[in-house]
């Protein structure tokens, strides 16, 4: 007798418990029980088992940020789920597992918990119930004197118990309640902890398998020779060089390089060498830093697409006693994550297996479509853990690269960018100039803010759909949004073309370069009115309770106002981005002889809402500052010859260990908002909170960034 796999599967999993997913109505998702079909078990998000083990499927890739612990918790609470029995397994890349939010399996702008937090507690919830009525059945008593209880179900009046894996296949059969009660806040349990991260034991162990680490039987290495300078053709190579090396394999010609295969990765970078590619000089070989930042700057002349129009600028600049303006600067920067790009890909006849550590699986399945052919259900896309993504894994060039490679050589490849690749070959966070002119009362009262902003567009390029109106709404990111209270506002938007300068999102998008502006320009303004720079912010936010307590929290935590130790100087900034909010206060010195800025340390304010892991809220806090300052003080993106000039850590420099401040951080949780991001709003104000402090110690603004390479 000869047994299918399907109908293999269909037999195993006939008796193997309970599992819900997601299907598609015309009304909208509807929880359903797996057994109705066998693709939804193999599709589930939620499945419990004989054996009692409970395996949550997720949808995001964990970066380091511990949003698998969160999402976890999230359950595990709801579920009453023995968290010792918890598995977490990375969803295959398929509709089943979309963002119901996004509608697209991807990760990205803090909004892992805010997208699933909803759903996945009406799941737990809805699977909780059933395993009630499943107890209560079983027993013949009534369903609610049954409660659930750390993986079990418990039968209050006498005691008895059964555990969740007695249950499994019993509840499979219980009609699925429409509208399952959530646990009042009262009673949680694991929600609000500090629970130990799911991923640290097995990166400690070293058995944590991030992208680089996967491997497979019979694939070559590929390294890939690429132009200096951007946008540059391929002229000449070498072939027979590169097949004359040991271990060589092959030569695969792309639009824009040259990729050497091999049995070893040293062999793939040897035959590379060996190659001695040339190639053109780019459309843009006098590009430079110093013609993109006044290319940036620039266009500040020109008029840009309304953003935001409140009052009338004109007539309040016109009834301003005292009026300024201000040009900042903010360059290019570089994404820098643990794990350079890499990627493994398996090309067969009728599949295809992509192992990546990246942020965008849906894009992925887009680029493997678009090259192989097969139908999306053939591409497999196996989601890694990823050293790091920042944003520069939401792109998949890099996986791209090993598709076409694959396609060619038909073995399986995996890629290896260097550290080098990864600097000069990075999707760079945009530079970005910004002016603004604002205007005060005869009482100092801030009652004008004419906001222009030139930065390149990310969203034509990543996410057409959101460009809208000629508004790139990433570029004005936290400017349009901001809480103050200014009666006459406009902020205008000036696309900025730059064709081979690859730009993406970076950690806070477009908040990580107008955080900067908006909060110079107000302490700029507070100096102006003579007036303590936090308390000109509490006057613009009058009208906002919530944000008024943070900062004011933050400041007296701090110290803000009272006189720092000798030597120091203290700058506050505020920042809400992601539906939470920031206030921080840096604490600094600068030595006279260099003018180098040493921070000492950061107060950091937090209410991004409820709170589903304490712990894990401030470590992304801590992340957050860390970046943000070493882009203060030391990141830049620097171009000569049409291409980027830094080859590595040596000539693009960031925070060391050393030069790491003490981060102190308080979260005002407030439960009945909407719940908020943690992975990127601590950095935004973190730049700012600096400059200023720098500011109240020298008496000097910084308007262009970073501020060690050169200030006046």
């Amino acid at each position: 007798m000869v047994m299918t796999r399907r109908a293999f599967l269909a037999d195993t999993l006939k008796n193997a418990g309970l599992a819900l997913c997601l299907m598609q109505t015309p009304v909208g998702l509807r929880i359903a029980v797996a057994k109705e079909r066998l693709d939804a078990w193999l599709n589930a998000w939620v499945r419990v088992t004989a054996d009692g083990i409970v395996t949550l499927r997720v949808n995001k890739t964990e970066m380091g940020q511990g949003v698998h612990t969160a999402l976890a918790q999230i359950l595990m609470d709801e579920l009453e789920a023995d968290p010792a029995l918890v598995r977490i397994e990375m969803a295959p890349a398929r509709i089943e597992y979309w963002d119901p939010v996004w509608c697209a399996f991807l990760t990205g702008e803090s909004t892992s918990v805010r997208h699933m937090h909803d759903l996945l507690r009406k799941m737990a919830a809805t699977a909780r119930e059933m395993l009630i009525s499943a107890a209560s059945k079983q027993w013949g008593v009534d369903r609610v004197s049954c409660r659930a209880q750390n993986g079990t179900i418990v039968h209050v009046p006498t005691g008895k118990r059964l555990g969740y894996g007695e249950l499994a296949q019993k509840a499979a059969s219980i009609e699925i309640p429409q509208d399952p009660p959530l646990k009042p806040k009262e009673e949680r349990r694991l929600i609000g902890q500090p629970l130990p991260r799911v991923d640290i034991p097995a990166k400690v162990a070293g058995s944590a398998k991030f992208g680089i680490d996967h491997f497979m039987e019979g694939m070559l290495y590929s390294s890939l020779a690429r132009p200096e300078a951007l946008g540059g053709k391929v002229l000449s190579y070498d072939k027979e060089a590169a097949l004359h090396v040991p271990y060589v394999r092959g030569v695969v010609k792309l639009e824009h390089g040259v990729a050497v295969v091999a049995e070893t990765l040293e062999a793939a970078w040897n035959g590379k060498n060996a190659l001695k590619a040339r190639f053109d000089p780019g459309r843009y070989p006098d590009l430079d830093t110093e013609a993109i930042e006044a290319a940036l700057l620039s266009c500040l002349k020109r008029k840009g697409k309304v953003a935001l129009s409140r009052g009338s600028i004109e007539e309040g600049l016109q009834n301003a006693s005292k009026t300024f303006r201000a040009a900042y600067y903010l360059p290019y920067v570089a994404h820098v994550t643990m794990e350079p790009m890499s990627c493994l890909v398996h090309i067969q006849k009728d599949r295809a297996d992509i192992f990546a550590p990246t942020q965008n699986p849906s894009s992925v399945l887009a680029v493997a479509k678009w090259h192989l052919g097969l139908d999306e259900k053939k591409i497999h896309v196996h989601v890694t853990l990823a050293g790091g993504g920042f944003g520069r894994r939401l792109s998949s060039d890099f996986i791209e690269e090993a598709i076409l490679i694959a396609k060619q050589v038909k073995r399986p490849i995996k890629l290896v960018w260097t550290r080098e690749e990864d600097f000069q070959n990075d999707i760079f966070r945009p530079g970005c100039a910004s002016e603004v002119l604002g205007g005060l009362d005869e009482n100092g009262r801030l009652i004008a803010w004419h906001h222009r902003v030139a930065v390149p567009s990310l969203y034509l390029r990543l996410s057409p759909h959101r460009y809208q109106r000629g508004i790139d709404h990433a570029g004005v990111d936290g400017i349009v949004t901001t809480p103050y209270n200014v009666p006459n506002f406009l902020v205008e938007y000036i696309r900025v073309e730059t064709p081979d300068i690859p730009c993406g999102y970076f950690r806070s998008v477009g908040n990580s370069h107008n955080a900067f502006v908006v909060e110079s320009f107000i302490d700029e303004m507070a100096h102006l009115a003579r007036r303590d720079p936090v308390s000109f912010r509490l006057e613009l936010l009058k009208a906002n309770p919530r944000v008024s307590s943070l900062i004011e929290m933050t400041a007296e935590r701090a110290g803000f106002g009272r006189s720092p130790r000798e030597g120091h100087s203290l700058g506050f900034a505020y920042h809400g981005s992601f539906d939470a909010h920031v206030a921080q206060v840096a604490e600094i010195s600068t030595d006279d002889k260099t003018g180098r800025i040493r921070v000492h340390k950061v107060f950091c304010g937090v209410d991004c809402g409820p709170v589903i892991n304490p712990d894990t809220v401030k470590a992304q806090m801590e992340g957050s500052i860390i970046m943000g300052i070493s882009t203060a003080l030391k990141e830049r993106v620097a171009f000569k010859r049409g291409g980027v000039e830094n080859k590595n850590f040596n000539t693009y420099p960031i925070l060391r260990m050393s030069e790491t401040p003490k981060i102190e951080v308080f979260i005002k949780e407030n439960p009945m908002a909407k719940i908020g991001g943690v992975g990127e709003p601590g950095l935004p104000p973190a730049i700012p909170a600096v400059t200023n402090a720098f500011f109240a110690a020298t008496g000097r603004r910084i308007r262009k960034l970073p501020i060690e390479l050169g200030q006046s």
